[in-house]
């Protein structure tokens, strides 16, 4: 017969191993979502871009190319250890873009093969001053030589295009002058290393190029179009949601079409990635290997400018359907208000227009019609504003008239730097292009 204590232990076990049991599944059920969650990013991440994917193939294509030479006997013994130099060399220089792996790749390979000639360089004279005179003299070549290269990483023209040199320089320079202290065949260990980081370079380089390539120019070029999109949102939002006689007094702060500048006022630092690794590409597509790329540049910070300025008028918009002042002078508030309509509605079409010039790599035709239009708005405006004495009556109406005002004449600015980006890059004519298309479809 089982005892009173003997029970309570049994309950006490029992209650354990359910609070246990239930704990393990509790554990088991976070450790499935997680994984699910996992699996759900991954795949979100694949669809957003699926050259994401096909790099991560090339990557593995190229480490399993250059590995060969560690498997190869021969090879392993014409290179030595140093054909490790060669896997680490994919590893750092592989990138997204052609341009990136360019860049990187030649400037690992540049930098190494200077930074060897003068650490060889630098051994053979340290050498003349004997065995007490060398590693002091040695030292002094490392720290003149690591102190200057080191500064010039402060230019920016080194800053933007040549700071990896300029750093596996040091790194080259440092590591062989060092070494050479106690290395006996300094000159057949540089070779190796400088052979196989070549070899890692060159499988980077044909693994990038031939292999689902992915161009630098060509995401600038769709950013520069891309950004010119989104400006013309803002303005057909604008002229549809606030200068309509129909307008409802609806919150417009849920509106998609306020928040679309943002992603352009934080495109800067793609931009500039994009356009230093675009010049180092070859000629591809329909771009030239001349093509000016720096006017991309010009034309991304006219953008950003113009956003800035679509900035300071979606916050007062906002406000002013918050606070709904009274008109006192409906008359002259409907007038300011069509005007206003006039000048977002021809800004917003002058950007399509430029955006679609830009895909197409056509001269804008359309778009300064547009533009003039806008322009002669605005002048209009100006005019009646500065001389209607009720101006006061209608402030808020008058402040948001001056600001599309200021961003009529920042487009007009973005239309010039369009036109002269097509001059520069030898855009085709319209009607050109048009007959192009169809000859290609008739053969």
């Amino acid at each position: 017969m089982t005892t009173a204590p003997a029970l309570e232990v049994q309950r006490s076990n029992g209650v354990a191993a359910a609070s246990c049991m239930e704990r393990l599944g509790s554990a088991a059920d976070n450790l499935r979502r997680s994984v699910v969650g996992f699996a759900a990013k991954l795949g979100k991440i694949a669809r957003d871009d699926p050259r994401r994917v096909a790099h991560a193939l090339k990557v593995g294509l190229a480490l399993t190319l250059v590995s060969v030479l560690y498997y190869v006997t021969p090879l392993f013994r014409g290179f030595g250890v140093s054909t490790l130099w060669a896997v680490l060399t994919v590893v750092v220089v592989m990138e997204f873009t052609v341009g990136g792996t360019l860049s990187k790749g030649l400037n690992r390979a540049f930098a190494t093969l200077v930074a060897g000639f003068i650490a060889v360089g630098a051994h053979k004279v340290a050498d003349l001053c004997g065995d007490k005179g060398e590693p002091i003299l040695l030292a002094i070549f490392v720290f003149l030589l690591a102190s200057a290269a080191t500064f010039s990483r402060f230019i920016p023209e080194v800053k933007a295009r040549y700071d990896y040199g300029v750093t596996i320089f040091i790194l080259t320079f440092s590591l062989v002058a060092v070494s050479s202290y106690r290395v006996e065949e300094l000159i057949k260990l540089a070779h190796q290393r400088f052979s196989t980081i070549v070899v890692g370079v060159l499988t980077c380089l044909c693994t990038t190029v031939f292999v689902f390539p992915v161009w630098a120019g060509e995401d600038l070029h769709k950013l520069a179009a891309t950004n010119l999109d989104k400006l013309a949102d803002f303005l057909e939002g604008m002229e549809s949601e606030c200068f309509k006689e129909d307008t409802t007094s609806e919150d417009l702060e849920s509106k998609a079409f306020l928040q679309v500048y943002k992603s352009v006022l934080n495109s800067k630092a793609t931009e500039d990635s994009l356009c230093n690794f675009a010049k180092w590409e070859p000629g591809h597509g329909k771009f030239s290997f001349r093509h000016p790329w720096g006017q991309y540049q010009k034309l991304g910070a006219l953008c950003r400018q113009c956003a800035s300025s679509m900035e300071a008028i979606a916050s007062y918009v906002v406000t002013l359907k918050k606070s709904q002042y009274p008109e006192a002078n409906p008359e002259l508030s409907s007038k300011v208000r069509t005007t206003c309509g006039e000048m977002s509605l021809y800004s917003a079409k002058t950007l399509r227009e430029l955006s679609e010039a830009i895909k197409t790599m056509t001269v804008p035709s359309t778009a300064s019609t547009h533009m003039s239009a806008a322009v002669k708005a605005a002048k209009s405006l100006r005019n009646e504003l500065s001389e209607d004495a009720a101006l006061l009556q209608v402030m808020h109406v008058a402040v948001i008239a001056s600001l599309l005002s200021d961003l009529v004449s920042q487009i007009k600015k973005i239309n010039d730097s369009v036109d002269n980006l097509a001059k520069l890059a030898c855009f085709k004519n319209p009607e050109k292009a048009q007959k192009e298309v169809v000859i290609n479809i008739v053969s």
